[in-house]
């Protein structure tokens, strides 16, 4: 006869092995939150390049084709029409005062001509403009503050552009951003 020394069935976990399995589970979610956190930053901070960028090609086909080499007062101005193409110069995404995109706030200023002829849109047009991009939450939309202007170079800081953003020049922060 043999005798089964067993107390009884080892089936399922233990207490103490169901808490190392939720500790390292709840160690893994809040890392990958940390990471999905910074990677939602770093694309609206993408958007927000590629957005001035946009903005700084629609200035430039404007003051060419539309506003005799000046350019337009406002990001809504870029959204009407021009009459010979029928085509906006920037997308209607961008085309509000100020805008809101992926996060960021963008402002666009610029200094009035007097004595110019309207554009070939019925704007008034500017003679340079300056355009600042803003975290609409600063640290949890974006950290970086991003400002250009007529000579089309980004420039990317963790302050704000917004009243120090020369409207030709580099301004007296900040960083090129490449």
């Amino acid at each position: 006869m043999s005798i089964d020394l067993r107390r009884g069935s080892s089936r399922g976990f233990t207490l103490v092995e169901l808490l190392i399995v939720l500790a390292i589970v709840g160690i893994l979610a809040s890392l990958a939150t940390a990471g999905y956190r910074l990677v939602r930053v770093r694309a609206a901070e993408a958007a927000a390049i590629t957005a001035l960028g946009a903005v700084n090609q629609a200035q430039f086909a404007f003051s060419q084709t539309c506003g005799n080499q000046r350019y337009s007062p406002t990001l809504a101005g870029l959204g009407v029409p021009a009459p010979v193409s029928g085509q906006a110069f920037l997308s209607p995404d961008m085309t509000a005062d100020p805008a809101t995109k992926s996060g960021y706030l963008f402002v666009m200023e610029g200094t009035a001509v007097l004595d110019a002829p309207q554009t070939c849109n019925g704007l008034a047009p500017v003679l340079s403009y300056k355009l600042t991009a803003d975290p609409t939450y600063p640290g949890i939309s974006g950290v970086r503050f991003f400002g250009t202007n007529a000579d089309r170079v980004l420039y990317a800081d963790t302050a704000t552009f917004a009243g120090n953003m020369p409207e030709r020049g580099a301004p007296g922060h900040g960083t090129e951003v490449k």
